[in-house]
């Protein structure tokens, strides 16, 4: 049976989203979350408690350290109401490559926005497309669990902002167009996907949108 809800969140803020020197000598899958971060992860979880009230949620978290810690603080709020979590590495982010200068990734940036955020290969890392072929699979083993009797009301997925759209893209179909419209979703910001009436799912978060971005922001 399907959950009622299945809810996304971008992981609170991080290192790297205050300081892109770190991306030059920490490994991205590494970056810890800033002391705002674990607070913007402490209310999130208030806010995912308060969505699904007295119903059970399973969690899906990408094994980075920055979306592990970021569930691991939600999780004080859930409590007994989390059944089930699992780590699964195609919720991982867009790969940038590794060990990148300021001056690299703002060049490979504005090739990005220059080229369209889907189609563009980072060097020594993944197009925008790469990671949509990922959430595709993890669609199909979402859909897998979705068929257990005993999954509960709801699904919690804890990411990054580019596999974020992109999931939604995936799941409702959007139009690469559509997509490239999409604004990337704040640290520790909550999408919520849920059945209407008729059994339909509907995303009830509205998108923000921007059809070019003028200054540098990653979407990790």
């Amino acid at each position: 049976m399907k959950p009622k809800r299945i809810i996304l969140i971008r992981h609170a803020e991080s290192i790297g989203n205050v300081d892109m020197a770190v991306y030059s000598k920490i490994p991205d899958y590494a970056l810890e979350l800033t002391e705002k971060g674990r607070e913007q992860a402490r209310r999130a979880g208030k806010a995912v408690s308060a969505v699904i009230g007295t119903t059970r949620v399973k969690a899906y978290v990408s094994p980075w350290k920055r979306t592990r810690q970021t569930f691991q603080l939600m999780s004080e709020s859930l409590k007994e109401r989390l059944v089930d979590s699992s780590e699964d590495p195609l919720l991982r982010e867009q790969d940038w490559g590794y060990f990148s200068s300021v001056e690299e990734l703002l060049r490979i940036n504005r090739e990005r926005e220059a080229y369209g955020q889907f189609y563009y290969r980072v060097p020594r890392g993944e197009s925008g497309a790469d990671v949509y072929q990922r959430m595709c699979l993890f669609l199909d083993s979402l859909n897998r669990d979705f068929t257990r009797p005993e999954f509960p009301d709801n699904a919690l997925i804890v990411t990054h902002g580019m596999a974020l759209r992109v999931f939604l893209c995936r799941f409702f179909k959007y139009s690469v167009e559509y997509f490239e419209t999409i604004d990337n979703p704040d640290n520790g910001e909550i999408f919520v996907i849920e059945q209407n009436s008729f059994g339909h799912y509907v995303l009830r978060t509205p998108l923000r949108f921007q059809p070019y971005r003028d200054k540098f922001e990653m979407a990790v």
